[in-house]
């Protein structure tokens, strides 16, 4: 880390990354609040059910979409801003909703701040970060995603009063957890949001956005505070370079025979991502444990623990992310849960229930957590031309909350059609195709600046 200023750097990557603490929180609260604010609601049809845990997706899709066109025109800075400001409101405003109506509204608008998180805080990470540091810093964003769904089990798991096994839907409805524990759980989320309000305010603008604004002055001065003075006139004249004298963005230059093959490798990247099954395990993590014989307490316990292995195998990725290179760990990962599938098949398929189960699922977390689950975030942000970063990565995103809400809404009928073990084995061979593609397609990227990768893929062939 010779010649760059370490603490600096590191410190506004931590801030951007807020915003992916507060996605994963957000992201994973509902889960523990599902029983509750269903009897209090009083949901009662699947419809219902199915709508109030899956609406935030819409918001997630609408947040994406439109980050792409503001962070071009505002720039990356006030899209992290906007983005923390819709957590703190939706977070309280979730919680105290008075009616269903209400709280589908306010869940959507905090989707809409997980969608401009999730393309921003990647992507302004990468457009500051030194090369060499690219892949770890962007994982960081990864780190604080997983930390945050750790979080929101554990807030979920302390702030939840023990329910019995017969309790009824009454007894549910009227207890502490049915009036004000599900609530607090949304609430919790408001505490880091003002943070993040208040950090992004004080992190520079990204300098390859100021650049392509004409803002080259303002541009070096960030650089300059980055790597120092030569780093900085090296940088500004390599990105003015890739960006041309044209800096108005068009839709069209996606789709232009060159572009559009990048196009493709990322929306690609963030299906699979998806499709890889990995957030069934999250989503229907009560369901799953459930089938495999467990009670109550031990599925609360359980998915504490798919947490903490999110966690600890995250930092596996973060620590090997710029050494071994993106494509060593996409390809392990897409074979390592396309394994655990596969067994985990078997384990319904034969009816083996406990620990066999939770051990398989957890290895799949494993294999996610260290290649899929931060990888992916590293090469969408670093793979497309500085001219229409923020629109490809918009793209990309969007595509990835689609793949999202087609594998949430599918996994029940899916599960109900071929039974667990089938539903796995698709899982499972959506992963291996997945390496043969990665194989194929994505290129390594790491130890690059994003102008050398622009230039290598953009080349004619």
């Amino acid at each position: 880390m010779k010649g760059y200023n370490a603490r600096y750097v590191w410190m506004i990557s931590a801030v951007a990354a807020l915003g992916g603490l507060l996605f994963g929180y957000d992201f994973v609260v509902i889960g523990g609040a599902k029983p509750f604010y269903e009897r209090c609601f009083q949901l009662n049809s699947e419809h219902l059910v199915g709508w109030a845990n899956s609406c935030a997706l819409l918001g997630c899709l609408l947040g994406s979409i439109a980050a792409g066109g503001l962070s071009e025109r505002l720039g990356r800075k006030k899209l992290l801003i906007l983005s923390a400001f819709l957590f703190a409101t939706s977070s309280v405003l979730t919680g105290w909703a008075p009616v269903f109506a209400w709280f589908v509204v306010w869940r959507i608008v905090g989707g809409v701040a997980i969608g401009m998180a999730s393309n921003v805080s990647p992507m302004y990470i990468a457009e500051i970060s030194p090369a060499a540091w690219r892949g770890r810093l962007v994982s960081l964003n990864q780190l604080t995603i997983v930390v945050g769904i750790l979080g929101a089990q554990i807030v979920n798991w302390l702030i939840a009063q023990p329910v019995p096994d017969s309790a009824t839907d009454q007894m549910i409805r009227d207890s502490w957890n049915g009036q004000l524990g599900w609530r607090w759980m949304f609430t919790a989320v408001a505490v880091p949001s003002v943070v993040f309000f208040v950090s992004a305010f004080f992190v520079p603008e990204s300098p390859r956005w100021l650049v392509k604004k004409g803002r080259s002055e303002l541009a070096r001065r960030v650089l300059a505070r980055i790597g120092g003075r030569a780093y900085a006139d090296a940088a500004v004249a390599e990105i003015g370079g890739s960006i041309g004298a044209e800096t108005r963005v068009r839709f069209a230059e996606l789709i232009a025979p060159g572009m559009l093959r990048i196009l493709g490798i990322g929306v690609a990247l963030a299906v699979l991502q998806q499709w890889s099954g990995i957030n069934v395990i999250f989503n229907y993590a009560e369901e799953i444990y459930r089938g495999a014989g467990y009670s109550v307490s031990g599925i609360l316990f359980n998915i504490v623990i798919t947490g903490a292995i999110n966690l600890a195998f995250t930092f596996v990725a973060l620590g090997f992310v710029d050494r071994i290179g993106r494509r060593v760990l996409m390809l392990a990962g897409c074979a390592g849960i396309a394994v655990s599938h596969t067994l985990l098949g078997l384990a319904f398929h034969f009816g083996l229930k406990g620990i066999p189960v939770l051990v398989l699922t957890l290895c799949t977390i494993g294999c996610f957590a260290m290649s899929l689950g931060p990888v992916t975030w590293v090469l969408i942000s670093e793979i497309f031309p500085n001219r229409v970063r923020g629109l490809a990565v918009s793209v990309a995103v969007s595509a990835l909350w689609i793949a999202c809400f087609v594998l949430t809404f599918t996994f029940p009928v899916l599960n109900r059609a071929l039974g667990a073990a089938g539903t796995f084995w698709l899982y499972a061979a959506i992963c291996f195709a997945g390496f043969v593609f990665v194989k194929r397609c994505v290129p390594e990227t790491k130890g690059r600046s994003l102008e050398e990768i622009e230039h290598d893929l953009t080349a004619p062939r």
